[in-house]
């Protein structure tokens, strides 16, 4: 029998889902040519391709923290398994002594005694006001509490283990491009007999080629920002096993792991709202645009009172039911998890249902320019049903645009969550994110001597996810605007 009981929550079922969708959006871009071609333009810049490898790390976390499960509680053989209350993901499980190694209250980022002083007894010495040491933090280092050298020693080891993952990833991907490369010159007409190196040099000829950008896509800056995210990540993820490298807060939580944990909530609203988001405002705005009439003035009347109510009044309202709804059902939900998890959705389908509004608008004005061009009144001349010259004609006209503004809203929604969270209406307390450490990091910067890291840390890694959002969607933006090309 197991040792764990599989927990599926309803925002895991939607992050596979969106994952299987870009599965199958993947399909459909092969077999389209004026998408591949555009997505590979898009893989042809460096900063989007850096930033895009940024995200891919973001998601792999985020998937992670996305694998539930209950562990199991010591009992008699035999007997029934029972299970704990608390839901652990994957990333609890490989980040183990983050989460429970936890100290009494606020430590600063690598150190070894708590930031508060306390009344302690000493021997020798009666009653002191001290600095009491970490039960975890620098424990390894004994009466000797030298930080620097040993946190730069095990980084330094950390820091050539990356260098050469790198290496063997670098190798890799240049003799798999240099393979691929082989094949299409000699599938030419012309093509002439393969040249035989000597075993460095067919080594060292493709990294060449590779670090001087010679290849369709932009392997040259991914491997680039990959060395750079192993040589931040494996040492942190070595030295967290000693120190808290990010510092703890209030109650004696590692806020690295916190951190870590945030992410999963801002990939879900910056994602999981496009669910909700996309068919209204596609379905809507070419309706709009392409019957008018009626039509249109019925989806303008709607957008029109809906942009016009306060957005927060709005969401604070909408959650606040939920709330209510979540309090007074609570045999809904056998684990705390769910519920926050069915606030947290909630929040989605909140902000999805207030921010359909300008893709729409944007959708509606793009079809009423597409639907006066000659191959559209020729097909409706023809007898061609309304909904198969959307489907045909304009949908595919509207797909950049589509693209473009999904994600470029995917940075907003994240910056969205935060300042709700901020302010309570954001998700469950009980669930870690950028925005609740944010407000619980607030309380902290008026006390003497200042708590600077749990800000700086969300502030960070929430920055971090912004700026790589809004740099690939640049790059998505200009490899599908035509006036590129």
């Amino acid at each position: 029998m197991m040792d764990f009981q599989i927990v599926v929550l309803w925002s895991d079922v939607l992050v596979w889902l969106l994952l299987a969708a870009g599965i199958g959006l993947a399909a459909l871009i092969a077999g389209n040519p004026p998408l591949l071609a555009a997505w590979r333009r898009i893989g042809a810049n460096r900063v989007g391709m850096a930033a895009a490898t940024v995200l891919l790390v973001f998601v792999a976390i985020g998937f992670l923290d996305s694998l539930h499960y209950r562990a199991a509680l010591p009992g008699e053989p035999g007997a029934q398994k029972q299970y704990a209350v608390t839901v652990l993901s994957l990333l609890d499980a490989l980040a183990g002594p983050l989460r429970t190694e936890n100290e009494k209250t606020y430590s600063a980022p690598f150190a070894t005694r708590l930031y508060a002083k306390e009344t302690l007894e000493v021997p020798g010495l009666g009653t002191v006001r001290e600095f009491p040491r970490l039960q975890h933090g620098g424990k390894h280092l004994g009466d000797d509490e030298t930080v620097a050298a040993d946190a730069g020693l095990t980084a330094l080891r950390y820091a050539i283990l990356a260098g050469l993952i790198w290496l063997a990833l670098a190798v890799g991907v240049a003799l798999a491009e240099d393979r691929r490369r082989r094949t299409e010159d000699s599938q030419l007409p012309a093509a002439k007999p393969p040249q035989i190196d000597s075993p460095l040099s067919s080594v060292l000829r493709p990294l060449n080629r590779l670090w001087r950008g010679e290849t369709a896509f932009a392997w040259n800056a991914v491997l680039l920002t990959l060395l750079a995210l192993l040589l931040v990540a494996l040492p942190l993820f070595g030295l967290s096993g000693q120190y808290h490298v990010f510092g703890t807060d209030k109650i004696g939580q590692d806020v690295f792991y916190q951190t870590l944990k945030s992410v999963r909530v801002a990939l879900i609203i910056g994602l999981v709202t496009t669910l909700v988001t996309l068919p209204l405002a596609v379905l809507l705005g070419i309706a709009a645009g392409f019957f008018r009439g009626w039509v249109d003035d019925l989806i303008q009347y709607l957008y029109t009172v809906l942009n016009s109510i306060p957005g927060v009044l709005l969401i604070a309202a909408a959650v606040l039911m939920i709330q209510v709804l979540i309090d007074t059902h609570q045999e809904w939900f056998a684990t705390a998890a769910e519920r926050a998890d069915l606030r947290l959705l909630a929040l989605c389908f909140i902000l999805g249902i207030t921010g359909w509004t300008s893709l729409c608008r944007l959708l509606r004005g793009e079809t009423l320019k597409l639907r006066e061009l000659e191959y559209i009144q020729a097909a409706t001349a023809f007898g061609a049903s309304s909904w198969r010259i959307i489907r045909r004609h304009i949908l595919p006209n509207l797909m950049h645009l589509i693209i473009i503004s999904l994600v470029m809203d995917f940075s907003g929604l994240v910056l969205a969550e935060a300042v709700l969270s901020y302010i309570g209406i954001g998700v469950d307390p009980t669930m870690t994110s950028f925005g609740t450490m944010i407000n619980n990091a607030r309380m902290e910067l008026g006390r003497e001597p200042v708590v600077w890291w749990s800000l700086t840390a969300a502030f960070a890694a929430m920055f971090t996810l912004v700026l790589a959002a809004n740099l690939f969607a640049d790059a998505v933006r200009d490899g599908f605007d035509p006036r590129t090309l």
